[in-house]
């Protein structure tokens, strides 16, 4: 069973852990065990635009930005292994986390990269 929309693992747990309780109460023998996070999706807002042509050639062997087909460049990082969506407007989209510390220490990480490619605002 997939569980999304939860705010929390502990959200995600009670969700799978009511949703199992109802396929019982229906008759099916369903158990609630193994429960396991396979994913965690985050996004935030930098509040700066970016330069994402720059950050496309000074990182190409991490990222792919091709604007015609898709207007963000995909950053697959190494250490954590998460992969990150990177719009100009600043906002970003970070998925393939296990656990939360995952997102924060990938945020952390392309922070100061994101700085370098920080658009000039005029």
């Amino acid at each position: 069973m997939v569980c999304t929309g939860a705010k929390s693992e502990q959200q995600s747990k009670l969700a799978a852990r009511k949703y199992a309780r109802i396929i019982q109460k229906l008759g099916f023998p369903a158990k609630f065990m193994d429960f396991k996070i396979q994913n965690i999706v985050g996004s935030c807002d930098v509040k700066f635009p970016i330069r994402l042509e720059g950050l496309a050639y000074s990182h190409g062997a991490f990222s792919r930005y091709e604007p015609e087909i898709f207007p963000g460049l995909i950053y697959r990082m190494n250490q954590p292994k998460i992969v990150l969506l990177i719009f100009v407007s600043g906002k970003i989209v970070l998925t393939g986390a296990k656990v939360r510390e995952e997102m924060y220490t990938a945020f952390e990480n392309i922070y100061h990269v994101l700085i370098e490619f920080r658009k000039n605002q005029q």
